[in-house]
């Protein structure tokens, strides 16, 4: 007998073993659709797979979110990316998409169902226009941060498939640049931006003109499905 031939049944046997000693569990799926508040307005929608691990209340969580925002200072934030100039109407729209990952823990709580503290990474898109109405200025800001962020939720049933949904979190972007204008502005200070008077604007200063994610709670309610 080869080898090869061996090893070939030295692996199906330790793959019927495996098998046969812990067998496939089928994951529980949900869906949950949030509204409330964020640093503006925000929707959210949140995938969840359940009884990933045998006799551990543990569930994974995939969300995907957008809030509409306050983009900032317009004021200043033309100070700080384009220049002194302050004529023209100024107009703002902003907005933030976010994504996320959690890692579950299941709580017990006395007629409720879904409960659980969260744990996990996030990933923020900020994009802030600001345009100067008859001041011929129209420039966007923007910035891609990865953070942490931890949370609580529970549901209340409404039938064997529906229940209200609330959630609250905390979410944290540590390190992140500021883009707008051929202007960069870093939270480690290393900037590439404008001045006043021979004197260079900062991260601070950027940071006080635009409301990207920094440290941002949320509270929110909705449905979910499973």
């Amino acid at each position: 007998m080869s080898r090869l031939t061996i090893r070939l049944a030295l692996a199906a046997s330790l793959l019927t073993l495996a098998t046969g000693a812990a067998p496939a569990r089928a994951l529980d799926l949900g869906w949950t659709a949030l509204g409330g508040w964020q640093g503006g307005g925000v929707l959210r929608l949140t995938a969840t797979a359940s009884n990933v691990a045998q006799k551990l209340p543990l569930s994974f969580d995939l969300g995907v979110g957008h809030a509409f925002i306050d983009p900032g200072n317009a004021g200043l934030a033309r100070q700080v990316f384009i220049n002194e100039n302050t004529d023209g109407t100024p107009e703002e729209s902003g907005g933030v998409w976010d994504f996320r990952a959690d890692g579950v823990w299941g709580l017990r709580v006395r007629g409720l169902t879904d409960v659980g503290v969260s744990l996990g990474v996030r990933y923020s898109m900020y994009s802030g226009r600001f345009k100067y109405v008859g001041g011929n200025e129209d420039f966007t800001i923007t910035s891609n941060a990865w953070g942490f962020g931890v949370g609580v939720r529970g549901s209340i049933p409404m039938n064997k498939k529906l229940s209200l949904t609330a959630a609250a979190g905390l979410d944290w972007f540590p390190s992140q640049t500021l883009y707008g204008h051929d202007a960069s502005y870093s939270s480690n200070n290393v900037n590439n931006g404008r001045e006043v008077n021979g004197v260079p604007y900062t991260w601070s200063d950027a940071d006080r003109a635009v409301n990207q994610p920094w440290l941002l709670p949320s509270l929110l309610v909705g449905v979910s499905w499973k």
